[in-house]
């Protein structure tokens, strides 16, 4: 779900383990097209998928994107990814479906509130796996982002702002 930068990685890996790469996007660019990548709906990635990742961002539309109605949809034994922003699933709608076994399992390491307050049902839901959000700890992380937050400062001041999001 999503197909930006970090989705694209992950597509690249999923396809060197030779899987069928199945993406969808909010809004369908048809330059951004991949050999080994299909554009799908957004049913049919939950219906077909095996494992959904999510990569979108956190937005109006966005928001409680995985719900009970589309963990319906997913295999008995799909796995559903989210290392995107927590509010894009209904935490409760999951804790259910894993509950009842509607899919097989969750990775996560991003959810509505960090850290979790103690009576988050994904805690203590069946096969859900919780790891801290961490990735930007790194020092080369951090030192990427402000490399990349001074990058961006110098091109404005240039007259050429980079990474702008209108």
């Amino acid at each position: 779900m999503g197909f930006g930068s970090i989705a694209k990685q992950v597509a690249q890996i999923g396809h060197a383990f030779g899987m069928r790469i199945l993406a969808h996007r909010r809004h369908a660019k048809p330059e951004l097209t991949h050999p080994y990548v299909e554009m799908a709906s957004l049913e049919d990635v939950f219906r077909e998928s095996d494992f959904v990742s999510l990569h979108c961002p956190l937005t109006s539309e966005t928001q409680g994107l995985v719900n009970a109605e589309r963990l319906s949809w997913m295999k008995h034994t799909a796995l559903l990814i989210n290392t995107g922003r927590g509010p894009l699933i209904v935490e409760q709608d999951l804790a259910d479906a894993l509950n009842a076994g509607t899919i097989a399992g969750a990775g996560l390491d991003v959810l509505s509130v960090e850290p979790p307050s103690l009576d988050n049902p994904l805690t203590e839901a069946k096969n859900c796996l919780i790891t801290p959000h961490v990735a930007w700890l790194a020092f080369e992380a951090r030192r990427r982002l402000l490399q990349m937050a001074a990058d961006n400062i110098r091109a404005f001041m240039n007259g050429t702002p980079i990474n702008v999001v209108n």
